[in-house]
């Protein structure tokens, strides 16, 4: 049996071995990384809402109610706050209720786990995020994943395994390694022909896509569609936590069942606040302005990495992939482009499949139009001089 010291070196030989970067200060497009300052371009924090004067003076506000909850929600942790988030977030998603969780991660596996069990079935998309597939493992429901976004292969298995209990199909609304969106359209006409709840984890689009911002099945024209909508507030929105969002039925349900809510001190109001911030400022004008923004730098970092001769994967928002390969040469890329002053990660093993690594960018509002010309220019320059081959140009 192998020591914890002995895989950890053996993670290290494979190009696989993680540490933490400490960031000093506020998130924002450039940030003090080891005393450095460097372009972010690894951040969630999409409309740069995270350091917003905004949602710092709510938090302040939050902070006058105390510093933490005291209990889980179903003791005495059911604050005015979460009541008001809750009510902010259906009104935002159109739905009748909605239901706060401590985390996308707390949410996926409390959900899903809580809305199926043995003798049900579940449909989930191979490149699903890893809280969705946790989820499913935790609910015991029978696990059926479908190829990436292959509507014809989801319907099969919806012909095939029939069942006598509930469906459940869920999916990322964005994917968040590879940038692009699942056919939601498609997916709700499937879910109603095959009498099968239809799940969006919207967490990267959440803020962010559709005319004013309420993701991606606004985008797609299907938000009385989707049964369940959860998202993550601390994305686009800028702050922490997450959310369901549903019908009045489905969320008292999952009050009295989900494992993560019941069992979790709730969120404290000096996250709450924001929060509520968040959703107030993105149906703004002020929010519109910063989806054109960010929407405008995103077209100009892809066109400028295009013309380098990248492959972005196929990305069809503001998370731009450059697929790489192998992890020593992905962590290569990384460290080299950090030494030029770009932070941007390698995603390697277990988060995307062996052999398709690759930098995950991230695009933010608040990024410069002229900082990204020039992260997409040194790019294509240590590219070249690490030895990474794309579009068959080194």
């Amino acid at each position: 049996m192998q020591t914890f010291a002995e895989e950890l070196d053996q993670l290290r030989s494979e190009g696989l071995y993680r540490s933490l970067k400490v960031i000093k200060g506020a998130q924002g497009s450039h940030v003090d990384l080891d005393g450095k300052r460097v372009l972010l371009l690894c951040s969630n924090n999409y409309l740069g809402l995270a350091d917003h004067a905004a949602l710092r003076r709510a938090a302040v506000f939050g902070a006058a109610f105390g510093t933490g909850s005291g209990a889980s929600r179903l003791v005495s942790g059911t604050m005015d706050l979460h009541e008001k988030l809750e009510q902010r977030i259906a009104r935002f998603k159109g739905t009748e209720k909605a239901l706060v969780f401590n985390s996308g991660y707390a949410a996926n596996t409390g959900i899903i786990s809580a809305l199926v069990g043995r003798g049900d079935a579940i449909f989930s998309d191979k490149l699903n995020h890893a809280s969705i597939v946790d989820g499913a493992l935790l609910s015991r429901a029978n696990f059926h994943r479908y190829p990436h976004r292959d509507m014809a292969a989801l319907e099969r298995l919806l012909q095939e395994k029939p069942g006598t209990g509930r469906r459940l199909i869920v999916t990322d609304g964005v994917f968040s390694m590879d940038g692009d969106i699942a056919p939601l359209q498609q997916m709700v006409r499937l879910a109603r022909q095959y009498d099968a709840l239809l799940m969006v984890d919207d967490a990267h689009g959440t803020g962010v896509l559709g005319a004013t911002g309420r993701g991606t099945a606004e985008l797609l024209g299907v938000m009385d569609g989707v049964d369940i909508h959860m998202g993550t507030l601390g994305k686009g929105l800028g702050s922490f936590g997450a959310y369901a969002a549903a019908s009045e039925t489905i969320c008292q349900y999952l009050v009295n069942k989900a494992r993560s809510f019941i069992f979790s001190t709730s969120l404290p109001p000096a996250v709450l606040a924001p929060s509520i911030a968040a959703l107030d400022l993105v149906d703004s004008p002020e929010g519109k302005e910063l989806r054109d923004r960010l929407a405008a730098n995103v077209a100009l970092f892809k066109k400028r990495l295009a013309d380098a001769g990248f492959d972005t994967m196929g990305s069809e928002t503001q998370i731009v992939p450059i697929f790489v390969g192998p992890a020593e040469a992905t962590m290569q890329f990384s460290k080299e482009l950090l030494d030029e002053g770009i932070f941007v990660q390698g995603i390697r093993p277990p988060t995307v499949p062996a052999g398709s690594c690759r930098l995950r960018c991230t695009i933010m509002a608040t990024h410069e139009a002229a900082d990204l010309e020039a992260a997409a220019d040194t790019i294509a320059r240590v590219g070249k001089k690490v030895g990474v081959v794309w579009n068959n140009i080194k």
